[in-house]
């Protein structure tokens, strides 16, 4: 019998009112690239999280180079030979590289730490697979590309035969993406086995050797690369065919309708974040935001919509000023705004899914009048939101906090669609959400487009730019790198501008 590295067998896991994964059986075997599709709430990250040994499993087994095991924690995955990297880095910012790497396995000399070997088996095992980097760095001056690098590497310090990689392309450029591949593709060879969790089919198309594709906790479909494409795959993963790129007309782009010029925008800590930027929107036409997370974008978008204070520069809607208008006096203007947090800016949860139709509009006719709210009106417009927008409830007297994710994107979708819009800022429109809402707010926002709305598009999601935008703004360290006519723009080009080069 050929081994089998890593292994699920029937395994299921409930968590109270969720029943997460329902007797998942998937394997992996030396030298091979396992991708897990699904869409958010699938059960990905539980069943990654039981193998990595954050959960036991109610029934089933997991087993380890073909043994089953009880694990009691990650320290008995990682004895094991198995490693995982978060898509959240577990990393301390202020120590260096070598240091976070050797960290909790420390070699010793004469009971002190042994730094110099250590030092010298990290620069074997960058040079060996391919992912250089200096050991002396500290981890807070490293892009997030290099910090990826650094947890790769502590799970290959330690021996690793398998890698678990949840959403490990989701903070790096086409160039870092493509790297990345290429590595793990390399470390098959040596026999390491790597379970790669992403919702990029294209990524699972090129790098995969196996795919196992999970909907609502349950395994629905086993696959290879050569055997499917990327339609197919959303398909299995929605249960019904998808339309995954949306045709979309010429922009017939208008009169400008947002002008900023030399803003700048400070971030929590008081540092610049937005860098003394200036660009046009212009009505009917979709301006994408490009950058890796972390270059300006989140300031950016609180500072026009109100959210936050500019320190230097302009913005002026319709020609007026409103540089430091109100989130409510930036709203009247006609602005809507999908936020990229839905839980802290797009939803109250408590309230009702009546009562979040109208958060922005509570205050205005015909939802009251000399400030008493009329609940018959309010409560007919939360239905027709509910009813065009596929807001997937039992009712609208239920709590926001009751919908699912992608469910609570669409009711603030609705909202902010439901009034004239002449201004739309789109911030992260559709992430964590699956991909049959994905083609449906695509749809919504060219909607808006055509009908003479400016929008801002602000994603991290490359193909998400590319394919909806009409020029293009590519963002690095604050700062505007260049900005593209769409037709003009490839995810190469796009690609290098986002991690500073113009060359």
């Amino acid at each position: 019998m050929s081994e089998v590295l890593l292994a699920a067998h029937n395994v299921t896991k409930q968590f109270p009112g969720v029943l997460a994964n329902d007797d998942v059986s998937v394997q992996l075997r030396p030298g091979r690239i396992l991708a897990l599709l699904g869409e958010n709430g699938a059960g990905k990250s539980t069943l990654v999280n039981i193998l990595f040994g954050m959960y036991r499993p109610d029934s089933g087994d997991v087993i380890i180079k073909n043994e089953v095991v009880d694990l009691h924690g990650p320290d008995d995955a990682i004895s094991r030979g198995i490693g995982m990297v978060h898509q959240h880095f577990q990393l301390v910012p202020p120590m260096r590289v070598v240091e976070n790497i050797v960290l909790g396995a420390e070699p010793s000399k004469r009971g002190l730490v042994d730094l110099e070997e250590a030092r010298n088996r990290v620069v074997e095992l960058s040079g060996r697979y391919g992912l250089e980097i200096d050991p002396d760095a500290l981890v807070e001056d490293l892009p997030v590309g290099m910090q990826q690098r650094v947890e790769i590497l502590k799970a290959l310090y330690r021996d690793a035969d398998v890698l678990i990689l949840d959403e490990p392309t989701g903070v790096l450029t086409p160039q870092e993406a493509d790297h990345l591949l290429s590595v793990l593709r390399e470390l098959t060879a040596t026999g390491l086995g790597i379970v790669f969790i992403t919702h990029k089919l294209r990524e699972v198309l090129a790098i995969a050797d196996d795919i196992v594709v999970l909907r609502n906790g349950r395994v629905v479909g086993e696959t290879k690369p050569a055997e499917t494409n990327e339609s197919g795959l959303a398909e299995m993963m929605v249960g019904r065919s998808v339309v995954l790129r949306v045709e979309k007309s010429v922009a017939q782009p208008g009169d400008v309708v947002l002008a900023v010029d030399e803003l700048e925008v400070n971030d929590d800590r008081g540092q610049i974040a937005v860098d003394r930027l200036s660009f046009e929107v212009r009505e009917g036409e979709i301006l994408g935001v490009a950058g890796v997370e972390g270059n300006g974008q989140r300031e950016l978008v609180e500072a026009i919509t109100g959210l936050r204070h500019p320190m230097a520069g302009t913005m002026r809607i319709d020609g007026e000023e409103v540089t430091n208008g109100s989130a409510r006096e930036i709203s009247k203007k006609g602005v809507a705004h999908i936020p990229e947090d839905r839980e802290k800016h797009g939803v109250v949860a408590v309230y009702s899914i009546a009562e979040n139709s109208v958060l922005n509009r509570y205050h205005r006719s015909p939802f009251s009048i000399r400030g008493v709210l009329r609940r018959d009106v309010i409560e007919r417009h939360a239905q027709e939101v509910v009813d065009e927008f596929d807001v997937r409830t039992p009712s609208i007297a239920v709590a926001a906090s009751s919908l699912s994710g992608g469910n609570k994107q669409k009711l603030i979708v609705g909202r902010e669609f439901s009034d004239d819009i002449k201004l739309l800022i789109a911030a992260q429109p559709t992430r964590g959400i699956d991909i049959g809402a994905i083609e449906f707010i695509h749809r919504r926002i060219l909607e808006q487009r055509d009908k003479g709305a400016a929008v801002l598009l602000v994603s991290a999601e490359l193909d998400e730019i590319l394919g909806l935008s009409d020029r293009i703004a590519v963002l690095y360290d604050g700062k505007l790198m260049d900005v593209l006519d769409a037709q003009d723009a490839d995810r190469e080009r796009v690609g290098l501008l986002m991690a500073g080069i113009t060359k």
